[in-house]
């Protein structure tokens, strides 16, 4: 690990921290790894869990991965003009939650090229009704995708997963596709079903032997019973009308989602980064592929260096596991009653003694994506690009959040 340590100081010693990195040996490693996992089910790129174009691009030209997730309509339309001209100019676009932007659905009924390629969330026909607010009733055809409510109800009111679609059973997903198919100005396309309480926890948690083997249980309880009613959901819709796709999956249940022959691609995007989250899974281990490092500014004891900055928190439930993950060197923690803050980061452990001011101390925030809402650019190590810098969507003037 320290060999890690010291390849990562090299490559940016000429910077000053704070500053991002992306190891792009580990990225592809990760890449390679999901299309391992995925067993020949298409993968389509999560652009939430990355949020730079550079790398997206990068993942969108190896053979497995088609498509893009996107997590906002202004940007699935930024992407479609960036990309028009170039060999990535046929790629299909699914935006991952349903749109109330009325300027970027404006936008996107006046762009042929947009709408071939664009398929919008929905979830009930008010979504239809706001689109036709928005455009008129006679605005152009535009693709749809229903979102399947993928929780687990083992009790019936009992819900364990993410509060997403309401459209839980296969006759309401029936009847909203009767909805969507009769209505001028839509096309469906597509369902998607994110099974969050699958792909977004982890089952072997540091430490908490108990509660993995809940989470496994519970797991595997989900995973059993949600494979009968997509399947059921799925054959209801087509029945209505044919479908380009049925999307699943994230980075934490690929194994699970691949096994569902109802599903025909697979949704993935943090398994390429390895954030701090993904610590907590038997079924993968995905390399660090970005990293960050703050400046150590002050030695208020022997014990603790006070680094510069970081209060990097992700989003989600207000835990101590949304805090970055001191990486290198080997041996620091976060002060429990500090954690990670705006203008400084105190950190303790045995490596700490061994840090002087102006040292650099590496970190890895807990999710994926949301690292790049705070640099303008990441620098690249690795990959045959050594020292050239990239800009995230911030860098390039977007935050679509």
């Amino acid at each position: 690990m320290s060999s890690t340590r010291d390849r990562l100081d090299a490559a940016t010693e000429h910077l000053d921290p704070p500053v991002a990195v992306v190891d792009l040996d580990a990225f592809d490693h990760n890449a390679a790894d999901l299309l391992r996992r995925a067993d020949g089910r298409p993968i389509r790129v999560a652009s939430k869990s990355v949020r730079c174009r550079y790398l997206l691009e990068r993942v969108l030209r190896r053979p497995g991965f088609a498509g893009v997730m996107s997590y906002a309509l202004p940007e699935a339309l930024w992407l479609t003009r960036a990309w028009t001209g170039t060999d990535l100019a046929d790629t299909d676009i699914l935006v991952a939650y349903p749109t109330v932007d009325h300027s970027a659905l404006r936008a996107l009924a006046a762009d042929d090229a947009a709408r071939a390629r664009i398929a919008i969330m929905v979830d009930s026909v008010a979504h239809l009704d706001l689109v036709d607010a928005a455009l008129g009733a006679d605005h152009p055809e535009l693709r749809v995708c229903l979102e399947l409510d993928v929780s687990w109800r083992p009790l019936g009111r009992l819900h364990i997963g993410a509060r997403r679609s309401p459209v839980f059973t296969p006759g309401q997903a029936a009847t909203l596709a009767a909805a969507i198919t009769a209505r001028p100005g839509f096309r469906l396309v597509g369902v998607m079903g994110y099974e969050g309480q699958i792909a977004g926890m982890g089952d072997a948690p540091a430490g908490k032997p108990v509660l993995g083997a809940a989470l496994q249980w519970m797991q595997r309880g989900s995973a059993k019973e949600l494979v009968r009613r997509r399947a059921a959901a799925v054959r209801a819709v087509k029945a209505v009308c044919p479908l380009e796709f049925v999307n699943g999956g994230g980075t934490g249940s690929i194994e699970v989602t691949r096994a569902d022959p109802s599903v025909t691609e697979i949704a993935a995007g943090s398994g390429l980064i390895g954030p701090g989250l993904f610590d907590g899974y038997r079924r993968f281990t995905p390399e660090p592929a970005v990293l960050f490092a703050l400046p150590v500014v002050r030695r208020p004891t022997p014990g603790i260096a006070t680094l510069f900055s970081g209060g990097y928190v992700a989003s989600g439930p207000a835990n101590r596991d949304r805090l970055p993950i001191p990486q290198f060197p080997q041996g620091l923690r976060l002060l429990t009653v500090e954690g990670a803050g705006e203008v400084q980061t105190p950190v303790t452990g045995a490596a700490a003694a061994g840090l002087r001011v102006g040292d650099r101390v590496w970190l890895r925030h807990a999710k994926a994506g949301e690292l790049a809402e705070r640099f303008t650019e990441y620098h690249l190590i690795g990959g045959g690009v050594e020292g050239r810098a990239v800009p995230t969507y911030r860098g390039e003037g977007h935050s679509f959040g």
